[in-house]
């Protein structure tokens, strides 16, 4: 099962137990990261479920792992003629998550139920 998730003005194919770099969160590492702009579900089965433009009741959870920065690249400015040249280095902050889960709408349902018909069972 995967999912397709919307997060930081980008799309990224998730899939639980899947490692994910985003551009920088507000969240502390340990703690949970849940997405709920989920453009498409492709279960087990070979169901796709695809949204306009979001799939509702899908959702995506995760767990940051720790926060870093990429490799440094080097932006280099220049005019011809005019003696203007300029080095400047960047390294872009990011997160990294482990995705935990991906549930959909009928998944969520399914659990309650059976969760209910437990707790009937064991109330008898």
């Amino acid at each position: 099962m995967y999912a397709i998730i919307e997060a930081c003005g980008k799309q990224y194919k998730v899939a639980e137990g899947d490692v994910v770099f985003f551009e920088k969160l507000d969240a502390e590492e340990g703690k949970k990261v849940k997405f709920d702009n989920v453009i498409l579900v492709s279960e087990d089965n070979g169901k796709i479920e695809v949204g306009n433009p979001y799939v509702k009741g899908a959702k995506v959870e995760g767990k940051v792992v720790s926060h870093g920065k990429a490799k440094k690249i080097l932006v280099y400015k220049y005019k011809a003629k005019k003696n203007y040249r300029r080095t400047q280095g960047h390294r872009q902050p990011y997160t990294k998550v482990e995705i935990t889960s991906v549930k959909t709408a009928s998944e969520k349902k399914a659990t309650t139920k059976t969760e209910a018909k437990s707790e009937v069972k064991a109330e008898a």
